[in-house]
C-alpha cells in the first residue's frame, strides 16, 4: 500500500493571488500605453504578477528548461518511427549541445536539466546529475504489462517533487518542461483517452517523428488494449501512472504538482507534457493555474488535454520534435510581457480644475425703487404720492411729436412738468 495519496495536493495547493491580479488590471488601465493595445501579453502580465504576488511584477530572469528522459516498452510494437530503446542517444545530443533544444536554449542563455528516470541504458554512460533520479531501466509494455509498480511509481512521483524543490529553492523563477522519450506518445494518448472518456482514433497521433498509416494502426491498437486496462483504476491516480504511464510521466506529474505547491510557474511542452499535467488536475484542481500552455504540437491529444485544463496556447508553429522546444519557443514571448508589464511607465496625473470664485452678486432694489434702465415701464418710475400724468403725455426723457401742430395765434399751455425720479438707493 502506497504511503503517498496524490488527493492530499488538494489541500495544499492555492490559486494565484486574486486580489494582486485585480491590482496588476488596475495598473494596467493606467499605463501609456492604452488598454487592449498589447493583445495577450497583457494577460500574461497579469497571470505573472499574480504568481509573483507582486505588482509592479519582477521579470523574469532565471528560467530553467526541465526535461524527464525515460524509455517506453510499448515503442517496441513499432508505434514509433525511431528503434526502441534509443532515448539515450538523444539524450546524449541535448548534453553535447547538438539538439534543437540545446541551440536555442543557448541562444535564450537558458539552462537545460535532463533528469533519467527510465533510460534503457547503463546509468555509468551518464553523468551522475543527469541519472541520479533513475526508477528503472525502461518502462513497462503497457498493452499488456504495468508501466510501473507501485513502488516505483510513488518512488517516480517523488523524484518529480524532489526536482521541484531543487529548481524552486535554487531561485528558478519560470520552468519550460518537456521530455526526451521514445515511445512517451503512446501512453500520454492512452492517459488522456481514459480521462477524458475518449476512444483511441480520437487520440492517436503520429509522434514526433511522423509515422505511417500501418505504425499508426498499429499504435490505435496498442492505445486500445492500454485502455482497457487503464479504465479499472481511473479512481486512483497514481495505479494509473503505474499501470499505463510510465516513470518520466509519473515523475512530471509529481513535478507540476510540486511547482504549483511552491508558486513556480510552468510553460508545458508538448502532449506528454499536457498528460502528465491533465493527471495532476485529476489530483490538484486548482493546480493548472500554475502552468500555460506553451504551444500546439498538433498532437490530437494534447488538443483533448488542454481543452480539458481550460489551457489555450501560446504558439501554433506545428513544431513536433518534443524536447522542449516548443514550449521554450514560447518562453521570449512571456518575458516580454513581464518586461512590458513592469518597466512600462504610468500615465501623469491630471492636475484638478481650479474653480472659479463667483461675483457677489448686488442686492435687489426695493420693488418701489426705478431702476435706472430706460426700458422699464413709466409706471414702476412714478415716485409714491406723486402725480400721474395724463395718458397722452410723455415723459421728458423721450420726447414724442404731437400729431397735429399747433396754429400760433392759440398759446400752447406748457406741458405739465414730468414726475421727478426716485433715487435709486446706493448698493450695499
Amino acid at each position: 500500500m502506497s504511503s503517498l495519496n496524490l488527493d492530499d495536493f488538494t489541500d495544499l495547493i492555492e490559486r494565484p493571488d486574486g486580489g494582486v491580479r485585480r491590482d496588476a488590471e488596475e495598473r494596467r488601465e493606467r499605463l501609456t500605453v492604452p488598454p487592449g493595445s498589447l493583445g495577450r501579453l497583457d494577460e500574461l502580465g497579469e497571470w505573472l504578477s499574480a504568481a509573483q504576488s507582486a505588482v509592479p511584477l519582477r521579470p523574469v530572469e532565471r528560467p530553467r528548461v526541465v526535461l524527464f528522459a525515460g524509455d517506453h516498452g510499448v515503442a517496441g510494437l513499432g508505434v514509433s518511427a525511431r528503434p526502441a530503446g534509443s532515448a539515450a542517444a538523444l539524450v546524449r545530443a541535448v548534453l553535447d549541445g547538438e539538439s534543437p533544444v540545446s541551440v536555442l536554449a543557448r541562444r535564450l542563455d537558458v539552462p537545460v536539466r535532463v533528469v533519467d528516470m527510465a533510460l534503457d541504458c547503463d546509468p555509468a554512460e551518464l553523468p551522475a546529475e543527469v541519472a541520479g533520479h533513475r526508477v528503472r531501466r525502461g518502462s513497462g509494455r503497457i498493452d499488456i504489462e504495468d508501466a510501473l509498480t507501485a513502488e516505483e511509481a510513488e518512488q517516480a512521483v517523488r523524484a518529480g517533487m524532489a526536482v521541484a524543490d531543487q529548481e524552486a529553492d535554487s531561485g528558478t523563477d519560470l520552468v519550460v518542461l518537456g521530455d526526451v522519450s521514445v515511445g512517451g506518445t503512446t501512453p500520454a494518448a492512452t492517459l488522456v483517452a481514459a480521462l477524458c472518456g475518449t476512444d483511441a482514433s480520437v487520440v492517436t497521433g503520429r509522434g514526433g517523428e511522423a509515422i505511417d498509416d500501418l505504425a499508426w494502426m498499429r499504435k490505435c491498437a496498442a492505445v486500445r488494449d492500454s485502455l482497457r486496462r487503464a479504465r479499472p483504476v481511473l479512481g486512483d491516480q497514481l495505479e494509473l501512472l503505474a499501470a499505463v504511464g510510465g516513470a518520466d510521466i509519473a515523475a512530471m506529474t509529481g513535478f507540476l504538482l510540486q511547482c504549483a505547491v511552491r508558486r513556480t510557474p510552468v510553460i508545458l511542452d508538448g502532449v506528454v507534457a499536457s498528460a502528465a499535467a491533465l493527471v495532476a488536475q485529476r489530483a490538484a484542481f486548482r493546480a493548472p493555474d500554475w502552468w500555460l500552455a506553451g504551444h500546439d504540437s498538433g498532437e490530437p491529444a494534447q488538443s483533448k488535454a488542454l481543452d480539458r485544463m481550460a489551457l489555450e496556447p501560446l504558439l501554433a508553429h506545428g513544431v513536433k520534435v518534443g524536447e522542449g522546444l516548443g514550449a521554450l519557443l514560447a518562453l521570449p514571448l512571456v518575458r516580454a510581457a513581464a518586461a512590458l508589464a513592469a518597466e512600462l511607465p504610468e500615465r501623469a496625473a491630471e492636475p484638478a480644475a481650479e474653480a472659479t470664485p463667483e461675483e457677489p452678486s448686488a442686492p435687489a432694489a426695493p420693488e418701489a425703487a426705478v431702476a435706472s434702465d430706460p426700458a422699464v415701464a413709466p409706471e414702476a418710475a412714478v415716485a409714491p404720492g406723486a402725480a400721474v400724468a395724463p395718458e397722452a403725455a410723455v415723459a421728458s426723457a423721450q420726447p414724442v411729436a404731437p400729431e397735429e401742430p399747433v396754429a400760433p395765434e392759440e398759446p400752447v399751455a406748457p406741458a405739465p412738468p414730468s414726475a421727478p425720479k426716485a433715487a435709486t438707493p446706493p448698493a450695499e
